[in-house]
């Protein structure tokens, strides 16, 4: 589905060569203000024509269709569109039937029978990241004064990316990377065991972000090649403030006060210039593809603000619920 949340319920829709992307937020509380100024920084940081990135440019002009009243959110569900402006989808016409690797092309084409929009990914476009950061601008308002700051960590396995990036470029390739997520200023007492936990439900809206391939929290992976005398948290404060924060903010599902921290490993760009060989699903054959258009050499880099967004979201609905404190919802 394409829904995600019980208090700020986000909805996303549209496709990557559509007439506009989407979103429907239901559960805003009415009187927050919102203008084009408050989205600005945000979309800016998720465009493209940056190095690495798509050369792909929007506009990104929000037309608000419902919940808003005179800059003010009513109550009711909020409508966002943006209109596709600058597509070209004739670079798409060899990929009909010749799926790219490593793409939803395949899965998405079984799924729904043959009739998915194959048009720069359709539904599957990380172009539909715009609308979760959408989302995530208003949830950070809902929020205030919890905060969320990413930053990428390495670009192709190396923390000095530039020298590897230009190669990328140059081949024709693509590159992944990791991005780290810290939220500062959350309460103690958010989320529940199992199900609802606060890593389960960040975890689940993290791998609605196209190319995600892992996450950890705290020391991650790490934590199962260490002793427990090195990977506890030592209590140092009756607020729960420990001495290291091995467990990255959360403890049985639940936040303990400290800095949520995590880890995303996102996946180089599936789309390359480089030629592959695939299946032609009308021919039975197989055959070099060779993908036209325009396309990110390394998504990772737009990624961060997409993460920071996905975790706003998360922190908005269970803080909505009255989850433990109920505290920091600000307008």
């Amino acid at each position: 589905m394409n829904s995600f949340g019980n208090r700020y319920r986000v909805q996303l829709f549209g496709e990557s060569h559509g007439p506009a992307i989407g979103v429907t937020i239901d559960g805003i509380p009415a009187g927050i203000t919102l203008d084009a100024n408050d989205f600005a920084m945000d979309l800016d940081r998720r465009a493209g024509g940056k190095k690495g990135g798509t050369p792909r440019v929007e506009k990104e002009a929000l037309e608000f269709l419902s919940g808003l009243y005179n800059g003010v959110t009513t109550g009711a569900p909020l409508s966002v569109i943006v209109r596709n402006l600058n597509t070209r989808s004739n670079d798409y016409d060899n990929l009909l039937n010749v799926p790219r690797p490593g793409h939803a092309d395949f899965t998405t084409q079984q799924k729904h029978k043959g009739f998915a929009d194959p048009r720069g990914g359709g539904h599957h476009s990380g172009r539909i990241t715009l609308a979760l950061v959408i989302a995530g601008v208003i949830a950070k308002k809902i929020i205030d004064p919890i905060n969320i700051n990413s930053q990428i960590l390495s670009i192709g396995g190396t923390t000095q990316w530039e020298a590897k990036l230009e190669q990328a470029l140059e081949r024709g390739d693509s590159l992944g990377g990791i991005v780290e997520c810290t939220i500062n200023n959350i309460p103690a007492g958010i989320g529940d065991p199992f199900f609802d936990s606060f890593e389960s439900l960040v975890s689940h809206i993290i791998f609605a972000i196209p190319g995600i391939r892992g996450i950890e929290f705290g020391d991650g992976f790490k934590a199962a090649g260490m002793w427990g005398s090195q990977h506890n948290d030592p209590i140092i404060d009756i607020n729960g403030k420990t001495a290291r924060n091995a467990a990255g903010g959360i403890n049985g599902g639940i936040t303990n006060g400290n800095p949520v921290v995590f880890r995303v490993a996102v996946k180089p760009t599936s789309s390359i210039s480089l030629p592959q060989e695939t299946m032609n699903m009308s021919t039975g054959a197989i055959q070099e593809l060779v993908v036209h258009g325009r396309h990110d050499t390394c998504f990772a880099l737009r990624v961060p603000v997409v993460v920071e967004s996905a975790s706003a979201i998360v922190a908005a609905n269970l803080l909505l619920a009255g989850n433990g404190t109920g505290n920091g919802i600000g307008h």
